[in-house]
């Protein structure tokens, strides 16, 4: 099934042979875990695996190894945080063209040195992606050079639909395939292989709530801007959907459905804890919308794990950030007389309400403002079994006499 003027099979399993001996099949692993909590077969494909960290590769080398000679030689331009970037840089290495890529000078320092040692010269410039592109295309028009956009172009949809053969190839029977979605040229590429191969398969794309441009553009029948994201998920963080990417979604596309940053974070704890994958808050979006949206899944269900580029200390956050989202860390500030068993007397009914304590800041001098004087300033960090356990803690402590400030 090939609709016109969108990407079709031919040009997804040319891009295929375009990739050999660079792209890597990725597994397609069966998750216990989410299977178990959504009540149907569950696996995911682990393109966090692929080269450079996600599947980023697979379109911006389709994109930049069939470029002239002519249109080469002066190298190529890009804009990114980070996945495409790295994309970029490894595609134009092997292809043996010059590379440079614009990143916002708040960047994580480890994707641009990833960026870097894959051969891209890095300019860091803007406060934030959009200035970074914008600086990009002004470089790249005054220089002739040509610009790779993360999503809006055949080739580099035709590239990510590679994905989605091998998806069929792994699993022919898939009922259901959920991909994270931003720009919208992964789930793209994915849904015009899928149903190229398997037109009865459901495609359910997922978006951040805070950077989700596709529910509102699908709605209004064009793409639509947002007036500005916010999401941890800033791998998925597009302001608008490409005329291209918007034709693809719109016609092959059965759902998008949007998860909050709680959900995300929740996702990365699970994918960390009972899976043993790191991946990045986007390239677990999908694996959130499995586990907010089971009804909407037709098994078995295959989740695209997109990609796995976090910076150690982000993960640390988001990881804190999740497990408090599903009620097993509890942090809040509170305040005690400064007396001789006064902090015992808190950490023995912490005790017996079953928490652990994980942390303890305990400040008798320099004090925030609203301490009174001969309070003691107190921040406690306890492992909990819960939401309702949180709930029990703070009815406890507050009847107690206890001021609990959340944080």
């Amino acid at each position: 099934m090939n609709t016109p003027g969108l990407v079709g099979l031919d040009e997804i399993r040319d891009a295929r042979t375009q990739l050999e001996g660079v792209a890597v099949p990725t597994p397609l692993d069966r998750s216990r875990a989410l299977s178990a909590r959504c009540g149907g077969e569950i696996m995911v494909k682990c393109e966090n695996l692929q080269r450079t960290g996600s599947f980023k590769i697979r379109g911006a080398f389709n994109r930049i190894s069939r470029l002239t000679e002519a249109e080469g030689k002066l190298g190529v331009v890009a804009a990114s945080a980070g996945n495409h970037a790295q994309g970029v840089a490894l595609a134009a290495s092997l292809s043996e063209l010059s590379s440079t890529v614009f990143m916002p000078e708040a960047a994580p320092i480890p994707k641009v040195e990833a960026t870097k040692r894959y051969g891209a010269e890095v300019v860091l410039t803007g406060k934030d992606i959009g200035e970074a592109l914008a600086a990009a295309q002004d470089f790249a028009r005054e220089r002739g050079s040509v610009f790779v956009h993360p999503y809006d172009h055949p080739h580099v949809i035709a590239g990510q639909g590679t994905i989605g053969l091998e998806i069929i190839e792994q699993m022919p029977e898939v009922g259901t395939v959920v991909v994270p979605v931003g720009g919208g040229g992964l789930i793209s590429g994915i849904a015009a292989a899928i149903k190229g191969l398997r037109p009865e398969t459901r495609m359910i794309g997922v978006q951040a709530e805070g950077a989700a441009a596709f529910p509102p553009s699908l709605e209004h029948g064009s793409p639509v801007s947002l007036e500005s994201a916010a999401t941890i998920a800033d791998g998925i963080a597009a302001m608008r959907p490409s005329e291209l990417t918007f034709a693809h979604v719109s016609a092959l596309v059965d759902e998008v459905v949007t998860v909050s940053d709680d959900a995300i974070a929740e996702a990365l704890v699970l994918t960390a804890e009972r899976m043993k994958l790191v991946l990045e808050p986007a390239g677990a979006a999908g694996v959130a919308g499995v586990m907010v949206h089971p009804r909407l899944l037709k098994p078995p269900v295959v989740v695209v794990l997109s990609g796995g580029n976090i910076d150690p200390l982000l993960l640390l956050t988001v990881i804190r950030y999740g497990l408090s989202a599903s009620g097993r860390y509890f942090a809040f500030h509170t305040r005690i007389s400064d007396r001789p068993g006064e902090l015992h007397r808190l950490i023995g009914l912490i005790a017996e309400l079953g928490a652990n304590i994980v942390g303890v800041e305990h400040r008798r001098e320099g004090a925030r403002v609203h301490v009174h004087v001969g309070d003691v300033d107190l921040t406690l960090a306890l492992e909990t079994k819960g939401l309702d356990h949180i709930e029990e803690v703070v009815r406890t402590l507050g009847a107690a006499g206890y001021g609990l400030e959340r944080f």
